[in-house]
């Protein structure tokens, strides 16, 4: 596709998790399909700035698919239409010219909005600090001969450790599950020699502090993994679930 781009914007506004959004009208025009989306909204910023008429806030920073910030519903869909990429690896070459674009943040009550675009994404550090840590001193780093850890395994940490945090996986759930997350963050260590003796603690602390989050239950619809940027798979919630019941039949612990 070669040239520029006239698009209608209809985006979430909202001046605060209090107050009462709406969806707002906007023109982007001369847009190049080269830009990414986020450049796409820069440059509806800039306008507005122009105006005098308040930025559209929305969240970002390494822009390249890797800090889970950049967290949009665009038509429907968390991160857009295209399949494993994060909002600011979107370009604008995945719509069409004239095209009307609904623009949302993430909707679940456990991450309030802070302003238009822009959510409160703490549950997920605060989930992750109940449980997702080691207290075994690791040393400094081995030779890779000498680690005793099969590779398919390795493997099998390093895609559940691949997951970014964004959010998607709750933007996408009818009932605003976070189990593909948790599951992850689990996963990763309970996988691996220096995750073992926190191993059933972790899983009942980090369960514990999703659901005091107000995040709701897993119905296995499959939504979470399709809309994945980084494809996780819903094998880590079996894991999870696997071990949880472990957890609280046979090592049981106050968290």
């Amino acid at each position: 596709m070669s040239g520029n781009m006239n698009l209608t914007l209809k985006v979430w506004r909202q001046k605060n998790a209090e107050a009462k959004g709406k969806l707002v009208t906007y023109k982007a025009q001369a847009i190049s399909p080269d830009m990414s989306f986020l450049e796409m909204l820069d440059v509806v910023n800039e306008d507005l700035i122009k105006k005098s008429e308040d930025p559209i806030h929305f969240d970002h920073d390494c822009r390249e698919g890797i800090c889970g910030s950049c967290s949009l519903h665009i038509n429907g869909q968390p991160h857009g239409p295209k399949h494993a990429i994060t909002t600011c690896q979107l370009h604008m070459r995945s719509f069409k010219d004239g095209e009307t674009i609904v623009i949302e943040p993430w909707r679940a009550s456990a991450f309030p909005v802070i302003k238009d675009l822009a959510t409160d994404r703490g549950a997920f550090e605060r989930i992750q600090q109940a449980g997702g840590f080691v207290s075994v001193n690791t040393g400094g780093v081995p030779d890779a001969n000498d680690i005793p850890i099969p590779k398919v395994i390795a493997d099998e940490a390093f895609n559940s450790a691949t997951c970014i945090g964004c959010g998607a996986c709750v933007a996408a759930c009818k009932n605003a599950s976070a189990m593909l997350f948790v599951s992850a963050k689990v996963s990763q260590l309970a996988l691996l020699p220096q995750g073992q003796p926190e191993r059933y603690r972790r899983v009942q602390a980090m369960v514990a502090q999703m659901d005091a989050e107000g995040f709701g239950n897993c119905t296995n619809t499959g939504a979470c993994e399709a809309e994945c940027p980084k494809e996780i798979s819903l094998t880590n919630i079996a894991r999870m679930n696997r071990d949880y019941l472990t957890a609280k039949i046979f090592k049981e612990e106050e968290v």
